[in-house]
């Protein structure tokens, strides 16, 4: 399973020549917490670099109010870019996690600029294509997994994120500097957005929380889970010791 980006963030890939030469054609823009800063259906083809704080990325699900969170993107990623090459209605839905900075592109101004730049548009495309593979990796976790397995997988993957350490809802993007080395286990996400992140009701994983409190594998909070042994975590992702009776 997948919810990060790509293993190097699009900006960070960028040379300081291309960083300045592609911020420089849009403008920073600030939004709060729970802002839709794209939205699923809509028809416009712009981009967005995220600047500071992080992002989901859900579409619409079957169900019809619920929503399946596909992605995380924090500082230095790249979101919007399908609409901005194809023009077709946006895919899914991006909403700010927490206050968020990020630099919109016009799409016209962004095609220019990879016609120009070789480099730079095959990094779009490796993106693009890290990101398909890891929406078939999600379809088929969803199919074959526990609820368990699911949950413990996207704790051991949201733990031990790169290049920003652990998942924070404001980590701030800064090209020059290096990244920071990992510093804890805390996961800040409520359990309602854990749910979504793993295609499972808010109750699924309830239970399957109190199944890793009792066996002192996480210990949870305010909008935060701790990871108290990340190596029978990694265990239950893969499978072993898995309770009975877990909803799939």
């Amino acid at each position: 399973m997948g919810l990060l980006g790509d293993e190097l963030a699009f900006a960070r890939a960028l040379t300081t020549r291309e960083n300045e030469s592609v911020m420089a054609l849009g403008n920073r823009k600030h939004y709060v917490a729970d802002a839709p800063l794209l939205t699923e259906g809509e028809r416009s083809h712009h981009v967005m670099i995220i600047l500071r704080g992080w992002v989901t990325v859900s579409v619409s699900t079957d169900r019809g109010a619920t929503r399946l969170i596909l992605g995380l993107r924090g500082p230095g990623e790249l979101v919007g870019e399908m609409a901005a090459l194809d023009s077709h209605p946006r895919s899914a839905t991006v909403r700010a996690l927490g206050p968020t900075e990020a630099q919109v592109i016009s799409g016209d101004a962004f095609r220019r600029f990879l016609a120009l730049h070789p480099r730079v548009s095959g990094l779009v495309i490796r993106q693009l294509t890290f990101r398909l593979r890891s929406a078939d990796q999600e379809r088929s976790a969803l199919a074959s997994l526990t609820v368990l397995q699911r949950l413990a997988s996207r704790l051991t993957e949201l733990s031990r994120a790169e290049p920003s350490g652990p998942y924070t809802p404001s980590g701030p993007y800064t090209p020059s500097a290096p990244s920071p080395s990992r510093s804890g286990t805390v996961v800040h996400l409520a359990q309602d957005e854990l749910a979504a992140t793993v295609g499972a009701t808010r109750e699924a994983v309830a239970k399957a929380l109190r199944l890793l409190r009792a066996q002192h594998v996480v210990r949870t909070g305010n909008r935060m889970v701790e990871i108290l042994d990340p190596e029978l975590l990694a265990l239950l992702a893969d499978g072993h010791h898995d309770a009975d009776g877990q909803q799939r």
